[in-house]
């Protein structure tokens, strides 16, 4: 989070009522929250709570496992100056040692009411989701989880909130929340749960837009953005056409919605974290500056916004029960995010194509370079598909170094092509009668209406699955998640009248994304990652820049005796072509320089779809738009 000032105290004030100190009282906590952030800009907020006590210990919490970030990160490192008083008297407190997100209070004889105060910071540094940057001097992203403790033990949905949030002279606002009233002065809030206000973010800035999207469905929907500059607004006049499309096939597909309203919440910042966060009506959307008039960046938009608004339906209103939690403490268990993720990127990937927001051609391409990435994916000789998901929280936050030896959060690639089988399955067996839309229907249907959660099992999804094709879904589902593979799932790709080919044309889905992302990806030639600097983000084993002993880590900072460029590596590949010339690269490590002569001959190599007309072209009607 970048910028956040401090004026004066970012307030939060919260009066907690009826709650015996270590017990659950029998009524609901009420919690007056009130935040200032009219200071937003000097990355501070300070915080003071108000709590209704009675003598004894007091017990509180602070969010620790924040839903949709699948690991415990509730930034609490960022809490500092904590201290409780009540009237004039300083009490004393201590942190649980076991459980570092816990306090408890010590609460004299005759104290009816509790004060507690503290600063939270905000950092600079891009790493993490909702506790990476998320704040510049023009913008911020509110997440009322980073700015209350709650009694410890209650459940989240029985703690009422009732809200009140100050925002910076001049600056606009978008959220989820309904209000009870606003001024120039403050935004007050309706009473909501705790569970429904950490899912509500607020998204607030100087630069300020709302795109309105008309749409053939109920309640509103709307993209809101902030940006550092009014410049970075500026959009073509067909974005809200182009997006209510969006909205039109996700109800095809679905048949019903879960939601009152629903909003994108769009950070443009080269300054804050870079990343989707999915809530149940709306979603925190953070890309770099320039995505909405650079004719590149603006290409990976529309699969971050269909991604987060899928998990309205795939994550949010259907959950899996392992990460169904009572509250901000219960750890979360990640062995189904294959289907919370997984299935997730598979319908977002496909509803901007049937939106049209995103071109068949892309589609393909796309799905093309996930296979072959899976294909090589060293790891998954030794962990299967299932450990990534288990494992999620070690594996978000691990380095890039080794990542295709180690996995990484393959739930999310590598279950696409998973679920495209799962597709072309069902559509086999049922003659072409029915496809992975009638399952959407039957497991994320129902009737429509307000946020609500129902938590599922793999037993209940498999059953649903086997109603809408009989087919052994069990097997599938252990053989391709719970099974070691050597090779990539590439049955969908095939079972659609496709097949993964190589050649010297360029991928144009990897081209994008190595001109918008500043990298390249030679895997499938010298097996480099590397970034616009040449640092070397990774490498896979076994390929020929590994036999010739190059590591990630190192920088390449000349190949064939000139200056690393992008440019300049790949014409090395294409000039090495058929020759017995080795491609030389120097390689900075530290302090030491080593040079590494890489024996590679067979010049650029993508992967790309090509038909199999012995198929019918299944794919074509998957990706056909269902909402015309």
């Amino acid at each position: 989070m970048t910028p956040i000032s401090l004026c004066r105290a970012t307030l939060v004030s919260i009066v907690v009522a009826t709650c015996t100190p270590g017990v659950v009282g029998q009524s609901s906590p009420l919690i007056q929250l009130e935040v200032d952030a009219s200071e937003a800009p000097r990355r501070m907020l300070h915080t003071r709570i108000v709590l209704a006590a009675s003598p004894g210990q007091m017990d509180l919490f602070y969010p620790k496992w924040i839903p949709g970030e699948h690991s415990p990160t509730g930034p609490i490192a960022n809490v500092v100056g904590m201290r409780f008083h009540a009237d004039d008297q300083t009490l004393n407190w201590h942190r649980d040692p076991q459980e570092v997100f816990a306090f408890r209070v010590d609460v004299p004889d005759g104290v009816s009411q509790v004060q507690a105060e503290f600063d939270f910071r905000l950092t600079t540094g891009a790493a993490g989701f909702s506790s990476g940057a998320s704040g510049t001097e023009n913008v911020s992203m509110i997440s009322w989880n980073q700015l209350l403790l709650y009694p410890r033990g209650r459940r989240s949905d029985d703690v009422q909130v009732r809200a009140t949030l100050r925002l910076p002279t001049g600056w606009k606002y978008s959220t989820s929340l309904p209000i009870a009233s606003a001024s120039a002065e403050r935004i007050d809030f309706q009473p909501v749960s705790l569970t429904t206000l950490i899912d509500s973010p607020v998204l607030a800035g100087r630069h300020f837009k709302t795109i309105a999207l008309s749409t053939g469905t109920e309640g509103t929907h709307q993209i809101d953005i902030v940006a550092d500059t009014a410049k970075a607004l500026e959009s073509k006049p067909d974005l809200a056409a182009r997006y209510s499309r969006l909205v039109d096939e996700a109800i095809a597909l679905f048949g019903t919605r879960h939601y009152r309203n629903y909003r994108w919440l769009v950070t443009l910042s080269d300054q804050v974290a870079h990343f989707g966060l999915e809530h149940h009506e709306s979603s925190d959307d953070r890309v770099p500056e320039n995505t909405l008039i650079d004719k590149t960046l603006s290409r990976f938009l529309p699969r971050l916004l269909s991604h987060e608004y899928v998990h309205s339906w795939n994550g949010k209103h259907r959950r899996p029960a392992g990460l169904t939690t009572q509250d901000y403490e219960q750890p979360m268990r990640g062995d189904l995010l294959w289907v919370y993720e997984g299935l997730t990127e598979y319908l977002g990937n496909l509803l901007a194509v049937r939106s049209e927001l995103e071109t068949i051609e892309d589609y393909r391409s796309s799905l093309a370079l996930t296979a072959a990435r899976m294909q090589l994916q060293s790891g998954r000789n030794w962990r299967p598909l299932g450990d990534t998901a288990v494992a999620a929280q070690i594996l978000y936050g691990a380095p890039a170094e080794w990542t295709n030896l180690r996995r990484s959060v393959d739930f999310y690639t590598e279950s696409e092509l998973i679920w495209l089988e799962v597709d072309t399955l069902i559509r086999r067996e049922t003659r072409g009668q029915r496809s992975i839309d009638d399952f959407c229907k039957r497991f994320h249907g129902g009737q429509s209406g307000p946020r609500s959660i129902r938590a599922y099992t793999l037993e209940e999804m498999v059953t649903t699955l086997n109603e809408v094709a009989a087919f052994d879904w069990s097997a599938l589902f252990e053989r391709r998640i719970g099974k070691v593979a050597p090779g990539a799932p590439l049955g969908g790709i095939e079972n659609s009248g496709w097949k993964l080919v190589y050649n010297e044309t360029p991928n144009e889905w990897l081209r994008a994304s190595e001109q918008a992302f500043k990298f390249i990806d030679l895997s499938s030639t010298l097996g480099l990652i590397m970034n616009e600097t040449g640092s070397i983000m990774d490498l896979v084993p076994d390929s020929p820049a590994d036999q010739a002993g190059v590591l990630p880590g190192g920088k390449i900072i000349a190949v064939n005796g000139r200056r690393f460029t992008l440019d300049q590596i790949r014409s090395a590949i294409t000039l090495a072509k058929g020759t017995a010339e080795t491609i030389e690269l120097i390689v900075e490590s530290g302090d030491s320089y080593r040079t590494h002569r890489i024996g590679y001959h067979e010049g650029e190599r993508y992967p790309h779809l090509e038909r199999d007309n012995a198929k019918p072209d299944m794919l074509a009607d998957i990706a056909r738009s269902r909402a015309r």
